[in-house]
C-alpha cells in the first residue's frame, strides 16, 4: 500500500513540473519566409516521392 501511494504522489509532482515547464516560454511566431520555407520543403518531398513511384519499375506508366 505505502508504494502505490508513493507512485501517485510521484506522478502529481511529475504531471506539476510538466505544466511548468510549458509556461516558461512564449511561442515563436512564424515570419513570412519561415512560411514559405515550409511550403517549398513539402513540395521538395511530394516532387521527391512522384519521382521515386514514377521511377520504379513495378509502377506501370501509360503514354499517352
Amino acid at each position: 500500500m505505502g508504494l502505490g501511494r508513493l507512485m501517485v504522489s510521484l506522478k502529481s509532482k511529475m504531471r506539476s513540473l510538466k505544466i511548468a515547464k510549458k509556461s516558461e516560454y512564449d511561442k515563436v511566431e512564424k515570419s513570412e519566409s519561415m512560411r514559405m520555407e515550409i511550403r517549398s520543403r513539402k513540395a521538395r518531398k511530394l516532387i521527391e516521392q512522384t519521382l521515386k513511384v514514377a521511377d520504379s519499375p513495378k509502377s506501370k506508366t501509360f503514354a499517352f
